[in-house]
């Protein structure tokens, strides 16, 4: 059993099974190791005991997918997970499209059921420093209701960040989702916190995905992820994935609704803006459904 006081040196060391030359501390919980030889890894320590292992197994079963540019995983335990660094640049329109276009793949690889978690993944999960469960169900508007929106809008309930008078806006949402969900699609394979920040624009010329909360979900779900904070060259990404894998019509009306989800997340972890963004939200899908 290794010591949780172990620094990210002593754990890359233990991962890699190369010596350490270097050690820089980007925050409490973020390291760039360098090893012998000049390669350099980040040591992340998680936040909970299944964090490292839910990260670890997000990152394997996108990378298993053979399509976005993952981190390669060196190693990880109930503590820390170890991975490759990416040497980043600046973005790029042709990087852009690429990534739409791998994304498209990435979704197309598909996942055995909504809220299925990657293989060797815990179920109790976490998206940021949320707790996010990956509970399975075979359709997707049930399932994101009752596994995504609504555990999420009762903790901001109970938090007095959503007031019990505003909760009805959602669930309104939820009970109409199975009309306003677009036409049936198939599980996709979802980074599941496709936000900007774990998006690196590499300095080989690739963007590299980082952080997943991987499961099974709808594909418009990532996009809407994508939209929510601004990321560059969005139209060029949109653009490489609609020529690979063309959206369903009407998906820019859906896009609210898919963000409901993060919106609740950033809610319960970071206060009231994001629940009024949330409610936002649900009033615009309610008028456009």
């Amino acid at each position: 059993m290794h010591s949780s006081f172990e620094g990210p040196g002593v754990t890359a060391a233990r991962f890699t099974g190369l010596p350490v030359t270097g050690e820089r501390r980007l925050s409490a919980s973020l390291a760039e190791v360098t090893l012998d030889g000049g390669q350099v890894v980040m040591v992340k320590r998680g936040d909970g005991d299944r964090a490292a292992q839910a990260e670890a197994a997000g990152l394997r079963w996108l990378a298993d997918a053979g399509t976005v540019r993952i981190p390669a995983v060196h190693g990880h335990d109930g503590q820390w997970l170890v991975t490759d660094r990416v040497a980043t640049g600046r973005p790029g329109a042709g990087a852009a499209e690429r990534l739409g276009r791998d994304l498209a793949a990435l979704h197309a690889t598909g996942a055995p059921a909504f809220g299925t978690p990657p293989p060797g993944g815990p179920q109790d999960a976490y998206i940021g420093l949320a707790p996010m469960r990956n509970v399975t169900g075979p359709d997707w508007p049930r399932w994101y209701a009752e596994h995504r929106v609504l555990p999420y809008l009762r903790s901001a309930v109970d938090d007095g960040t959503v007031r019990s008078s505003e909760a009805p806006v959602i669930e309104q949402v939820c009970e109409r989702l199975p009309e306003l969900a677009g036409p049936t699609e198939p599980p996709a394979r979802l980074h599941g916190d496709l936000w900007n920040g774990n998006v690196l624009w590499g300095a080989d010329g690739h963007a590299w995905l980082i952080d997943p909360a991987a499961h099974g979900g709808h594909r418009e779900t990532d996009l809407a992820m994508l939209h929510l904070f601004g990321c560059p060259h969005l139209d060029r990404i949109l653009d490489g994935y609609q020529e690979t894998a063309p959206l369903a019509d009407g998906w820019p009306d859906r896009i609210g609704v898919h963000q409901l989800f993060p919106l609740l997340v950033h809610a319960v972890l970071f206060g009231r803006g994001y629940a009024e963004q949330a409610l936002a939200a649900a009033e615009a899908a309610l008028r456009t459904g």
